[in-house]
């Protein structure tokens, strides 16, 4: 059994099997889950109660397809900004409407971001609103292979 917090909390089998349902499908019922994991519907029910309490479930989300919105391309960004540019460029990121996820890194870069956009154009005239600021290297995304967690 793996240790999931820094307070020896553990994980058992079925939290485990039941963080992997919801991963799968964060809108099941409680019904769905307890059958799919073995227990009650009120064991379910306060097994997540519980991994919510502690920190390990932090919310449900709706996972977005972007090329439904009419995105048809999507980017990662690796940003490094100009001497003096830091705190100019993250609130850039932060209000571009284009990035969806913008991580804060250690290393050469200080930021990737991940960026919606619907064409080759669109990706253009975004960067030039980071480039007098920063210096940019850019990756469009081919594919994304989504695994479940490895508990």
């Amino acid at each position: 059994m793996k240790k999931l917090t820094k307070i020896d909390q553990r994980l058992d089998p079925i939290d485990r099997a039941l963080i992997i349902a919801i991963h799968q499908n964060a809108r099941a019922s409680i019904r769905s889950l307890s059958r799919q994991v073995g227990l009650s519907a009120p064991g379910c029910s306060e097994r997540l109660k519980r991994l919510e309490a502690t920190g390990v479930i932090s919310g449900f989300n709706v996972e977005l397809n972007a090329q439904a919105l009419g995105y048809t391309l999507q980017v990662l960004v690796r940003v490094k900004p100009f001497t003096g540019n830091f705190h100019s460029v993250e609130q850039l990121l932060a209000e571009m409407a284009e990035c969806v996820v913008c991580y804060k890194i250690t290393g050469e870069d200080s930021f990737v971001c991940h960026l919606y956009i619907d064409s080759v154009s669109h990706l253009d005239i975004t960067l030039q609103k980071i480039t007098p600021l920063a210096e940019t290297n850019t990756s469009i995304i081919k594919s994304i292979h989504k695994k479940l967690p490895d508990f």
